[in-house]
């Protein structure tokens, strides 16, 4: 990085950060309340752009990219629930929310049911959101770590302190306030890196020819019709699987509730949820679409064999480092042969010369299959000089293309982009974490009765402590294949369990606390079973299953608890 760089990256976090603490600076004596829902006067944009950079974190601009790169178009699939479920809240959960003026969503199982379900469904929205704030947090770090050599600890310290001071002084409001800016420069930057690339392209390349060359190899597919158990996107998965996820994850946790009850009348925050529910398909498709064009340019450019130079350099010295080496000689090649092939196909579809485009096609799918062969052979190199080091590179593609193909001041925009997804993120999960924690537990079980003051002392202190615990997790936390998928992974042991408890407190009225609550452990069991002992390449499926077994074990408890009773 140049100095540049470094002074648009720096200038820009400092101005988010600023920005943050000027937002609030009249609100430091605000209620606990104020503190932890906000002032509830947010206008349906502020919700929007809030609720989407809830989601966009730093994951989604490092690791949705190699998504793209590698797989295609087909992990937009995972999206097509979002509107579906956007519209079943803003009809049925929605309004009860604000009719109940409720602080978080648990309040409201108290009121349907009794204090231990408010409370176990606190604890597990707690336990997930907690780890997936880490992964938040370790994933652009371990990311950046290993190109730049910075240190993991630091790093981690870096991500999640500053954004600490605005939410634990701010609150709700700082953060969607805040999200705001951060999601204007997110987009600004995605939408920079797309035209960059088709720049960097050949000049005779343009966007449809760019496109063409990417659907030789499949990437461009977006819809699979197949049914299959184990695949993890189809358009089955995503209408039906990943709707149940959307439901729960923007009906039941925290951090995406709080950021809509802000609003300032039901209106503006049902106008808010349907704007990130049909706003956030084509943004997928444009990060993944950036991943595909990457794939492009690398087809002009030679690519390394591996992404991670951290992994590369693990082999040197080793005697493994010769199998390395053939294997990269024998990718130079096919890169080197691939090149008259790939001009063949581009003057073909210039010339509308079907057969001369058939069998260009034909040769680029042959040695773009020999290459994907090379790189996997190339892992399983890097896994056996190094057992313990993970061999994926999809989350690495991205960066390495920011690093090396994009003008000096940009790289700083691009850097800054990431922080500002990673503290947008982070800031919703640190906001929810608090106001669950104070809300939900301190305040209703633990010390119940203190003045208002109190409260607000305890939410800030709460935030702190979880920021603490978010960056000590982050630092012991591993990748998984895909740092986009982890996240989901990780909410999809929980959100059917929770989603369950609430679709059985909204739709079976019959069903009482006693009968759900046990519903609801015996399923998280079973859930969390199916996923780390059976297969957890499914678990998109395990949001309707763990939902359908709370509120069918809900139904079976419950007559057994009643049998016998006799009606006063």
């Amino acid at each position: 990085m140049q100095t540049l760089d470094w002074i648009v990256l720096v200038g820009t976090l400092a101005f988010i950060v600023f920005y943050g603490l000027w937002k609030t600076r009249k609100d430091l004596d605000e209620s606990s309340d104020d503190f932890l829902a906000g002032k509830r006067d947010l206008r349906w944009w502020t919700i929007g752009l809030s609720i989407m950079a809830t989601q966009a974190s730093a994951i989604t601009f490092l690791s949705t990219p190699g998504q793209g790169y590698n797989d295609g178009m087909q992990f937009v699939q995972f999206y097509f629930g979002m509107p579906i479920a956007m519209i079943f809240l803003v009809i049925f959960i929605l309004p009860v929310y604000y009719k109940l003026r409720i602080t978080t969503a648990y309040e409201f199982l108290e009121q349907r049911f009794d204090l231990r379900m408010r409370s176990l469904a606190a604890v597990l929205f707690l336990i997930q959101r907690g780890i997936s704030a880490s992964i938040s947090i370790y994933a652009p770090s371990i990311i950046l770590c290993a190109v730049f050599g910075w240190n993991l600890g630091l790093t981690n310290f870096m991500m999640a302190a500053f954004v600490v001071v605005y939410t634990s002084t701010g609150g709700s409001a700082a953060v969607s306030r805040t999200q705001e800016l951060q999601m204007s420069i997110m987009l600004g930057g995605l939408i920079t890196a797309f035209f960059l690339i088709l720049h960097n392209l050949p000049p005779d390349v343009g966007l449809p020819e760019a496109w063409q060359i990417a659907g030789v190899t499949g990437k461009t597919q977006v819809i699979d019709w197949s049914f299959h158990w184990g695949d993890r996107y189809n358009v089955w998965s995503g209408v039906l699987g990943a709707t149940f996820l959307f439901l729960s994850y923007f009906g039941t946790d925290q951090s995406q509730v709080g950021r809509y009850l802000s609003g300032k009348s039901l209106k503006e925050s049902r106008f808010g949820l349907l704007f990130n529910g049909f706003v956030k398909v084509p943004m997928q498709f444009l990060v993944l679409s950036v991943g595909v064009m990457v794939f492009v340019f690398f087809q002009y450019q030679k690519p390394p064999l591996h992404f991670n130079e951290a992994n590369r350099l693990k082999i040197r010295g080793t005697e493994y480092e010769s199998a390395y080496n053939l294997i990269e000689r024998r990718s130079d090649t096919l890169f080197f042969n691939k090149q008259k092939v790939l001009q063949d196909f581009t003057q073909s579809l210039q010339t509308g010369d079907k057969a001369k485009e058939n069998e260009a096609r034909q040769g680029l799918q042959r040695i773009q299959g020999m290459l994907d062969a090379n790189h996997a052979e190339a892992q399983t190199v890097i896994k056996a000089a190094s057992p313990k080091t993970d061999a994926s590179d999809k989350d690495y593609l991205f960066i390495h293309y920011i690093l090396n193909h994009i003008p000096t001041g940009l790289v700083g925009l691009m850097l800054a982009m990431i922080f500002c997804a990673s503290w947008s993120t982070t800031a919703s999960e640190l906001s929810a974490l608090s106001a669950t924690s104070v809300s939900d537990i301190y305040r209703r079980s633990m010390v119940p009765g203190r003045d208002d003051h109190h409260y607000l002392k305890a939410s800030r202190w709460a935030t702190v402590l979880w920021g603490v615990f978010v960056m000590l997790f982050a630092t012991y936390a591993s990748l998984f294949d895909n740092l986009i998928q982890a996240v989901n992974m990780v909410g999809s042991i929980f959100y059917g369990t929770i989603l369950g408890i609430f679709f059985t407190a909204f739709f079976l009225k019959k069903v009482g606390a006693r009968a759900v609550f046990y519903a609801a452990v015996i399923t998280q069991a079973i859930v969390a079973y199916l996923f780390f002992y059976v297969d957890k390449n499914p678990y998109l499926w395990y949001n309707p299953l763990g939902c359908g077994l709370v509120m069918a074990f809900g139904l079976v408890l419950e007559k057994a608890f009643s049998f016998g009773k006799t009606e006063k």
